[in-house]
């Protein structure tokens, strides 16, 4: 066992052992472990190899082939199918058809004809990185600790005293096949001088590591990332205080969220006008530190260094002045002079054959006092640009403890945002679903016809807000939803939709989870069938207050955030055929639910100008799953009708026109053909979903 303090030591022998006889495994095994502490290297960043002696399936020769981590791909969740397989002699012979640094782009596609693996993941661009080092291991990852001595402006000298010259230096070159050679030739030119390298620091970029063996490879690379660790360290507020020290103070932790929530939907609609983005909100020490330092000022606007970073944070953050958020004027300002500052960096670096610019808006917001927030596709992409900024912040922090920090040239940093084979793995991404985007609340999801709306909105791209007043069932649909749909797809929350104060809680927590919402849903709800006689004054109340009331009270918090999103959204009702049927032992229901219907056109009327659609969905029938079956109300319809509670599905199924059961899914999909983008222009409107229901239809 190694002793680390900066990095996570997570080698198992026993496990190791079991696969010692397969050496692709272990850099499997080696990846995952070095891809599991984000000290090392960031989600989809670095890569790793392995060089191992095989059959040729043409000549039955045994050939040495690199197993290097494809493109697109992450270390720590990488299986064995994430890695590319590579004839090293072909790879090493394509420096014989390299036409040089101007035409290197080219060389990507001849990766290809070193394939040894036909069945193996596409190589990356850091490919020739590998292939031509002669080391049967390798590490390359973007650790925070090497890159703020990578990063700073005296970071060759720095590496050469850290390490006694053991660690060589390749300055900044954008990775492709010249950073290949590059490495190559540093790793010869210290041999001929009798010196044996054990790594390689990259300007501005990142760390190169090997080994004879997979744990060999495995401990030099914590060993590197912990000495310049503890250099930094050892460094910290020695020569002044961190980041210069305070400029001001944070607010305290409940006012921070505070004005999170607040801010969170006015935002994300600044940085939707070409696109809806989801955001993320973050206040860790980490942020707060820099966010309030006097050195904001200077660090912020230079931009981050590792291309990992860039990519995922753009240019430069927008940094508010928190003394006039409130001010609207001073909020379209800002971002329109963040703007144009883009169109001016676009227009003076781009080149001949560069792609046309892309989306304008900040990915990074940073509020100083309160928090860092950031914004992009979907929520995935909206936490890690987050999680790449701090990791930014953590390079700059160490830079300027040891020397002065350093970013990339802007022409450089172009080159790597708008590289042709960038934009071509962009053009290569699947088209984005319908609901990419966009955040859904559906009240009453964890079961259901709420569930299967949630479930529907999220396999179409949506992030959701799944709620209910039972705390375990929530937690049941919040373990499906995140087994299949992952952690940033969903979040929940428990919810009364009578409580103003609960349905206040909730679209807090929605805006501080996604950063506001788009699609509402009103579908939490309760059935009780009785005679007039029968009808109690508690249980008349108490269906006003779940399904008119509460669908007031969420529309009406709904609104609120919409508004302040400033581009529209969907507020849907599930309302039924029993508001406009007249049918027995149904006055409470019945009339409860002609007011939603009616109160959905009345939204409809008011909320036009806001670009608020507002649209109902009528179901019947719906058996399977559904809660309103609860409590009696099955029992009552059955003795309405004269038939059996056992007889109700077929009974249903037989008086429609279509003569079908209505399940869940049939509402959940209604719902859909509201916001899927194809009836973007109908608000007011009612779609029956009953199986054909004729006293249902709509006049």
């Amino acid at each position: 066992m190694q002793n680390f303090n900066h990095v996570s030591y997570l080698w198992n022998e026993q496990k190791a052992a079991e696969i010692s006889h397969d050496e692709v495994a272990l850099l499997v095994y080696r990846s995952n472990l070095l891809g599991a502490d984000l000290r090392l290297t960031n989600y989809g960043g670095g890569n790793t190899s392995c060089k191992v002696l095989a059959r040729d399936p043409l000549t039955g020769q045994e050939v040495e082939v690199m197993w290097v981590k494809g493109s697109g791909g992450d270390l720590g969740t990488m299986k064995r199918s994430g890695l590319a397989a590579l004839y090293v002699e072909r790879l090493r012979s394509l420096k014989n058809v390299y036409r040089g640094l101007e035409y290197e782009d080219e060389m990507v596609e001849l990766f290809n004809h070193c394939i040894f693996d036909l069945a193996s993941k596409a190589p990356s661009i850091d490919t020739p990185l590998h292939g031509f080092l002669p080391f049967k291991h390798i590490d390359h990852l973007h650790p925070d600790a090497a890159i703020a001595i990578a990063a700073a402006k005296d970071g060759e000298r720095i590496t050469h005293e850290l390490f006694g010259g053991s660690i060589g230096w390749v300055g900044w070159r954008r990775p492709g096949f010249e950073l290949g050679l590059e490495l190559k030739k540093c790793l010869d030119d210290n041999a001929a001088k009798g010196i044996a390298l054990k790594g390689i620091m990259l300007g501005s970029h990142g760390l190169f590591t090997w080994g004879d063996t997979a744990y060999e490879s495995y401990v030099n690379t914590l060993e590197v990332i912990e000495r310049c660790a503890e250099y930094l360290e050892e460094n910290y507020g020695k020569k002044r205080p961190v980041f210069g020290g305070a400029k001001q103070e944070s607010l305290p932790a409940t006012e921070r969220q505070k004005i999170a929530v607040q801010t969170a939907p006015i935002l994300r609609g600044y940085c939707s006008s070409e696109r809806k983005m989801v955001g993320h909100f973050t206040d860790v020490p980490t942020v707060l530190d820099f966010i309030n330092s006097h050195d904001l000022a200077h660090l912020a606007p230079m931009g981050t260094s590792c291309p990992d970073h860039f990519l995922r944070t753009k240019i430069a953050p927008l940094v508010l002045d928190p003394q006039k958020t409130d001010d609207k004027t001073y909020l379209e300002t800002a971002f329109e002079t963040y703007r144009a500052g883009y169109r001016t960096y676009y227009e003076g670096c781009k080149r001949a054959n560069s792609p046309a610019m892309r989306d304008p808006n900040p990915v990074v917001i940073l509020y100083p006092g309160v928090g860092m927030f950031t914004f992009a596709k979907d929520k995935t992409t909206a936490r890690l640009a987050s999680e790449y900024y701090i990791n930014a912040i953590n390079v700059m922090r160490g830079a300027e403890a040891v020397s002065e920090y350093t970013s990339l040239p802007h022409q450089e940093a172009f080159d790597i945002e708008y590289w042709l084979l960038e934009e071509a793995k962009l053009q290569r991404m699947p088209k984005p679903k319908p609901l990419t985007g966009r955040v859904a609340l559906v009240t009453g999801s964890a079961g259901g016809i709420g569930k299967a709306i949630a479930r529907k909105f999220a396999e179409e791209g949506a992030s959701v807000v799944l709620n209910d007043l039972n705390a375990d069932r929530l937690e049941e649909a919040k373990a499906e939803f995140l087994a299949d749909f992952g952690k940033d797809a969903v979040a929940t929350t428990l919810l009364d939709v009578t409580d103003e104060h609960s349905v206040e809680a909730a679209f807090q927590a929605a805006c501080l989870a996604f950063g506001g919402i788009d699609i509402v849903v009103n579908n939490a709800g309760i059935s009780i069938s009785k005679s007039i006689l029968e009808h109690s004054l508690d249980e008349w109340d108490k269906l006003y207050d779940i399904l008119v009331k509460g669908q007031f009270v969420v529309s009406r918090a709904s609104v609120d955030v919409m508004r302040k999103q400033g581009f529209g959204g969907d507020i849907l009702n599930i309302v039924s055929k029993n508001a406009v049927v007249s049918g027995p032992n149904n006055a409470g229901y019945g009339s409860a639910k002609a007011a939603q219907a009616h109160l959905t056109r009345l939204l409809a009327a008011e909320l036009g100008a806001d670009k608020i659609r507002v649209n109902m969905v009528n179901p019947d029938a719906v058996i399977a799953g559904s809660n309103i079956w609860a409590g009696g109300w099955a029992e009552g319809r059955a003795k309405a009708y004269g038939v059996s509670v056992e007889e109700l599905p077929a009974y249903y199924a037989k008086r429609t026109l279509l003569g079908e059961i209505i399940l869940p899914e049939d509402i959940a999909n209604a719902c859909f053909a509201f916001v899927g983008g194809l009836l973007n222009k109908t608000t007011g409107n009612a779609l029956n979903v009953d199986g054909g229901v004729a006293m249902g239809f709509l006049r």
